[in-house]
């Protein structure tokens, strides 16, 4: 079953709905985020960026295009609506993780995810952004190997969430790399991951911890082959509902 496309009310765009945020109307009047299409009542799809919507929050095209979606001018769009974005996505990028990890999807330890990698069996990677900059290229590389793609640019994600927030995702210490091997499970992480990634846009890369690379992180390549799969989607819906 293909997912249902959606159109961005601010950049006129359409993509499929697991690529998109939902804004949704609360009976009080005000606007929140509904990262996970559950809310009753009216909504309307964003796909653009954080800087994006800061913009158009700023210059009031959001409210504009916001009264067309709910039909109606009477709410209130908070100033911080963007952080709720940003922090609600983050929430729910780490709750998928930690599913996955409970239902036994998740790897995480250096060797155990080399081990895995070098055998290719991962389908994702990923690197804490305290992690060592050693320990990544060790994961990389044995990544790259697993897949017969040395000299490529595969290598895992670095997220931008230290190993104690991942730690405490996944119910573990220490979780600096996390790798999982079942591509289901991959690609609904990378959606979740994506979506966050892609809302908060690019930020000053880290300075990495400069002890070993321990524990865990979860991880989805840039580039080179999309192992986990892409989503299709067929029909073609309202952008607001």
């Amino acid at each position: 079953m293909t997912d249902p496309i959606r159109k961005c009310v601010l950049s006129g765009e359409r993509d499929v709905r697991p690529h998109l945020i939902r804004l949704a109307l609360a009976p009080d009047g005000q606007v929140h985020p509904d990262v996970r299409a559950k809310a009753p009542g009216r909504g309307a799809w964003i796909g653009v960026t954080r800087a994006e919507l800061e913009v158009a929050l700023n210059k009031g095209k959001l409210k504009g295009v916001l009264s067309r979606a709910f039909k109606t001018s009477e709410f209130t769009l908070s100033p911080d609506l963007p952080e709720q974005i940003a922090v609600a996505l983050e929430r729910n990028a780490m709750d998928r993780l930690g599913l996955e990890s409970r239902s036994g999807t998740v790897l995480i330890g250096s060797d155990r995810i080399a081990q895995n990698a070098r055998s290719g069996k991962l389908a994702s990677l990923y690197h804490a952004s305290d992690a060592s900059e050693d320990g990544n290229r060790k994961l990389d590389q044995a990544w790259r190997i697993g897949n017969d793609v040395e000299g490529s640019g595969l290598r895992g994600l670095a997220l931008p969430a230290t190993r104690t927030i991942l730690g405490l995702a996944l119910g573990r210490e220490n979780v600096v790399h996390i790798g999982l091997t079942d591509r289901a499970a991959a690609k609904r992480v990378s959606e979740a991951l994506d979506r966050w990634l892609h809302f908060i846009g690019p930020e000053p890369t880290p300075v990495p911890c400069e002890t070993a690379s321990q524990g865990a992180s979860a991880s989805q390549q840039k580039g080179p082959p999309d192992l986990s799969g892409a989503p299709t989607a067929a029909d073609v819906h309202e952008e607001f509902e």
